[in-house]
């Protein structure tokens, strides 16, 4: 009964999943807030394209024109008002964007949670939205759980997912909204232990819209420097 249940909570998990792994490439508008203390203190929005394998091109529309590609095996942003453009290996980069390459790769989501749940105290943003919590991998949480498996242990000492870490090892809260029976994802919020944050909302999704190859590579026009290093911090990283 209790493995029942838990198969249909996680029901939009596999839609999501699903979908997204039937399509070769995606589209959608996004809407990008950064929080502070729950206070927003900055919003832009775009659209964002998705093309297997593993490539996709986010075009910032507001306030201003910038664009972030990952091309299969670097990661580029470019800031046309700063004449620069900044690039680092793909699996390099910390920023918060990066992990949704997996729309347009294997589409599992474990890939980047070691564990998924329902998050039944988080209300969603809209009626028909199942919001889950992710425990990312690499986090304190998960990495216990794989050196218990490792170790050995079991019954109560083996049971660590459902321990709540101290206040110094608390890693960033992160939470999936996904349409119950449509299968999209509707909303990611991302927050740290300091307080600030980062959201991604997403409208309007398109499967298999035409999209040229030639949009998921990077040319810097003439004049711009290119800096190799990593991307600009966002307000989910310390």
């Amino acid at each position: 009964m209790r493995a029942a249940q838990k198969s249909a909570d996680t029901e939009p998990i596999r839609r999501m999943e699903h979908r997204y792994r039937a399509a070769k490439t995606l589209q959608a508008s996004f809407l990008e807030r950064y929080t502070e203390n729950e206070r927003t203190v900055r919003v832009e929005s775009g659209v964002a394209y998705f093309r297997r394998p593993g490539k996709m091109r986010w075009e910032y529309a507001a306030p201003e024109n910038n664009l972030f590609l990952i091309d299969g095996k670097m990661a580029w942003f470019y800031v046309p008002a700063d004449h620069t453009v900044t690039r680092v290996p793909a699996k390099q980069s910390t920023d918060w964007r990066t992990p949704l390459a997996l729309l347009a790769g294997e589409t599992k989501v474990s890939r980047v949670c070691a564990r998924v749940e329902l998050a039944p105290d988080q209300p969603p943003e809209k009626a028909g939205v199942a919001v889950f919590s992710c425990t990312l991998r690499g986090s304190v949480d998960s990495k216990k759980t794989r050196s218990a498996k490792k170790n050995g242990t079991t019954g109560e000492g083996a049971n660590l997912t459902n321990a709540v870490p101290s206040q110094g090892e608390q890693e960033d809260t992160v939470l999936l909204e996904i349409g119950r029976e449509s299968g999209e994802l509707v909303r990611i919020v991302v927050r740290n232990k300091g307080g600030v944050g980062i959201e991604f909302q997403f409208a309007h999704w398109l499967d298999d819209p035409p999209i040229a190859e030639a949009l998921f590579h990077f040319e810097p026009p003439k004049g711009v420097a290119i800096v190799n290093a990593e991307l600009p911090e966002t307000p989910n990283q310390e």
